[in-house]
């Protein structure tokens, strides 16, 4: 099932249950695909395009959410959190900082990364690998910390 099509289908499931969190987040969804099919790109919506669609909305939330937080308006923190969380559930499962570890140690196996200088040619190929799987400011983070640590 495509991306588009369980869209669809949870906007059905959400309109009948009367959630209007999972509502308003799914159309929010379903409009983004929208928007890339009137976009004129005469392709068809690829996983790396819905990786990266996905991955935009759920950034957008945490940013969100961190400048409520910020602004003391924990009430639309909340509720941009809620929103994450409907966005995430379209997400490919999220690695866990130990799991981000490994496939940096990996990865700078193959590529000879071993200080902080190295950190062009590893960063690259760490992120092609964890695309939409791990938050970039995590992996980011792990990379440096692997650089200093070796």
């Amino acid at each position: 099932m495509t991306l588009k099509e369980k869209i669809n289908e949870d906007l059905k499931a959400a309109m009948k249950s009367g959630d209007k969190i999972r509502l308003e987040t799914v159309r929010s969804i379903r409009a983004l695909i929208l928007e890339f099919e009137k976009s004129g790109a005469n392709r068809e919506l690829t996983p790396d395009d819905e990786i990266k669609m996905l991955s935009t909305a759920a950034k957008k939330r945490k940013e969100a959410m961190e400048q409520f937080s910020n602004a003391g308006r924990s009430e639309l923190a909340e509720k941009e959190q809620s929103e994450l969380n409907v966005i995430m559930e379209y997400m490919p499962k999220q690695f866990s900082e130990e799991e981000i570890f490994e496939v940096i140690k990996k990865i700078a196996d193959e590529v000879g990364a071993k200080s902080k200088e190295d950190f062009p040619k590893l960063m690259p190929n760490v992120m092609k690998e964890l695309k939409g799987k791990a938050d970039g400011k995590i992996v980011r983070a792990s990379v440096e910390k692997y650089l200093e640590n070796n």
